[in-house]
């Protein structure tokens, strides 16, 4: 069993299958699936440190593909039902306007706020270049302080599985 887990990693951490795994991780994490694609792009970092600007890059553009994707869930939602009145829960959300697609990268929150975006008609490009900023200082500064951690105690943590 070991074996089959070392050599599933060893493929995933290939550059040629890592990037293309990030890309597919980052963009399934992003919709409304509770996954975090956060440990899959720093343990590839981790493995291949010279491509942290294209894992960076790669996971901010899967993130945001898939945030894309929760935006037209929310406007094709709007189509589908009824119109009713908007709640006033949201009124805050739309003053802000697509800035608050900013913190699209938050746990829980963002994905919602992808699709109420597309719900509330948001205009898209500046919507997707706002979540793509939020998404894009999240990757680096998690990915950048997790690098930071000496290697001796991620080893220490590997040892306890």
């Amino acid at each position: 069993m070991e074996a089959a887990v070392a050599s599933l990693i060893a493929w995933f951490s290939l550059p040629e299958h890592g990037l293309s795994s990030i890309f597919v991780v980052a963009f399934v994490s992003a919709t409304l699936l509770p996954l975090g694609s956060e440990p899959a792009v720093f343990g590839f970092v981790k493995l291949n440190p010279q491509l942290f600007w294209a894992a960076i890059a790669v996971a901010t553009a899967g993130n945001t593909a898939g945030g894309v994707v929760d935006y037209w869930l929310g406007y094709g939602a709007h189509e589908a039902l009824a119109r009713g009145k908007e709640t006033r829960y949201w009124k805050w959300f739309r003053a802000l306007g697509p800035k608050a697609m900013f913190f699209a990268w938050l746990p829980g929150l963002g994905d919602p706020l992808c699709t109420v975006a597309g719900w509330l008609r948001m205009p898209f490009w500046p919507s997707v270049a706002w979540m793509a900023f939020g998404k894009l200082l999240r990757y680096l500064l998690i990915t950048a302080a997790l690098l930071w951690v000496p290697n001796a105690w991620w080893a220490s943590i590997a040892r306890l599985f």
